[in-house]
């Protein structure tokens, strides 16, 4: 994930590249109030994909054996070291000694040998026990070291053990956890009030002394961008994890009170279709649309030059990227020919169901449409609460487009399954994507891996559009602040405050 590409444009060059200094000893004490449009649906990441979650609590609450760094690499978490065996198959996790839940119970092998079984059993509700049920046996040959057999080589096994399905819950605590989580973590949950803010405090026994720095981390929600650059100018937050409305960044970082980071993620904007939904059922109707969209145009327009066009469902900032954005050029007359073949030379009507909590995604709705309207697609546009958007679209399927960011990395994988709530269904991709998992080497990764970005680009299975980037914006004296954003998170535990 070392590997970065950026869209430069003017703006860029008045944004405040700071980085941390490192210069400093961090000190400690101070609260942190950090603002995020969603809020998220429960405090579980274990029982739920929503990103809301995992940005809340994801290394401040709980914790996995694994965990991801600001660069993106894969450091010791619960587990202070792991090996692998020469065949692949066998993975030997050391876990620290003297950790504890939050609750005071301990954790050691057999908790973490009983989080994931669970995980793998679907009828528990993880919302990927596919990352899971490639384990054959589990075994605790001493209280706290952890060895797990797959059934076959997983050259993402490791990736997994550090996103959010994968933290350790306690044995005795987990049935509350989507509103009450215990974790190892280095901040105790203290109360959740709903429609507002999450709270959590220093976790006094956290397996490492030295953090965390700040005595207090509170989450607000705020949806509306507006509403958001207020409450920080009045200094009601300290941080805004991710600006909503690009736009400002520009005008934030010329305010010597703040600075702001220009940095990448692993997350994908795509125009989500339904592929068994007449008539994005008909890939020459998906492939007219892909000809249709001019993808600079939209990170222009929508994002103010922040973000990298896509022809793939892969960010460029994950290994193993291929560049397929020459599949589809902008080319509306091939548009309009692929519509006359595939039987609709007047064009059509549908409608694109936009999430009103993020302004991003009702910008890009905007721009498609109009874009589209231009080779006879004239597409309708609703505004759908967030709760109705998880419900009707991502539940039940019941849309035709949507725009919507896909954050997970090395989340290609939900191509593989046919009842995802884009019903793309491929056995063609179903079988790259197995040889990727089982590849043996780099190169191998490299060519499987590469091969199931090509079968989606050549599908037109989404509209591809751009790779999000990363706005932090925060108060000039908060240090240790991620610019990049690798994994789902918002990393409070080395943050200090400059004195």
């Amino acid at each position: 994930m070392n590997t970065t590409r950026r869209f430069l444009c003017p703006i860029l060059f008045l944004v405040w590249m700071v980085c941390p200094a490192f210069s400093q000893t961090p000190v400690k004490g101070g609260t942190l109030t950090v603002c995020q449009p969603a809020e998220p649906p429960g405090l579980d990441p274990t029982a739920n994909t929503a990103a809301a979650i995992d940005r809340v609590v994801y290394a401040n609450i709980y914790e996995g054996l694994v965990k991801v760094d600001s660069s993106g690499g894969f450091i010791p978490g619960l587990a202070h070291g792991w090996h692998i065996s020469p065949d692949g198959l066998v993975y030997i996790f050391n876990l620290r000694k003297g950790v504890v839940f939050h609750n005071g119970e301990s954790f050691d092998a057999a908790v973490a040998k009983w989080n994931l079984e669970r995980a793998a059993v679907p009828e528990n509700g993880n919302p990927h026990p596919e990352y899971f049920n490639g384990i054959d046996t589990l075994a605790t040959p001493e209280s706290h070291t952890l060895e797990i057999r797959l059934k076959a080589v997983d050259a993402l096994f490791i990736a997994h053990m550090a996103e959010g399905d994968a933290v350790m819950l306690p044995m005795k605590g987990y049935a509350d956890a989507k509103s009450n989580p215990i974790g190892t973590g280095p901040f105790k949950f203290t109360r959740w009030v709903r429609g507002d803010r999450v709270e959590m405090i220093r976790f006094d026994r956290y397996w490492n002394p030295m953090l965390p720095y700040l005595d207090q981390v509170t989450f607000r929600f705020i949806s509306d961008p507006a509403a958001q650059i207020a409450a920080f100018k009045a200094g009601d937050i300290d941080v805004i994890g991710y600006i909503a409305a690009p736009e400002s960044a520009m005008l934030l970082a010329k305010d010597q009170r703040f600075k702001v980071y220009s940095g990448t993620t692993t997350g994908e904007v795509i125009m989500s279709t339904n592929n068994k939904t007449a008539p994005f059922d008909n890939l020459l109707v998906r492939r007219a649309m892909a000809h249709a969209i001019d993808r600079q145009a939209v990170v222009d327009l929508v994002m103010f030059g922040y973000g990298t066009p896509i022809g793939s469902h892969w960010s460029p900032a994950t290994p193993y990227y291929r560049d397929l954005t020459g599949r589809f050029p902008y080319d509306p007359d091939k548009a309009r020919a692929l519509l006359k073949e595939a039987g609709y030379p007047d064009g059509f009507s549908a409608t694109i169901k936009l999430p009103a909590i993020y302004s991003y995604s009702r910008r890009a709705g905007e721009v498609i449409a109009d874009m589209l309207s231009k080779v006879g697609i004239n597409l309708t546009i609703e505004i759908v609460e967030w709760g109705q958007w998880i419900d009707r679209i991502f539940k039940n399927k019941d849309y035709q487009l949507t725009m919507i960011g896909h954050v997970e990395a090395w989340d290609i994988g939900i191509y593989a399954k046919p009842d995802y709530y884009f019903q793309y269904d491929s056995q063609e991709f179903r079988t790259a994507y197995a040889n990727a998992l089982k590849a043996p080497d780099e190169a191998g990764k490299t060519e499987w891996f590469g091969r199931c970005q090509e079968i989606i680009a050549d599908d037109a299975v989404n509209g591809f559009l751009f790779s999000a980037p990363s706005l932090p914006v925060m108060k000039a004296a908060v240090m240790g602040w991620w610019q990049n954003y690798p994994t789902i998170a918002l990393d409070c535990s080395a943050v200090w405050w400059q004195k």
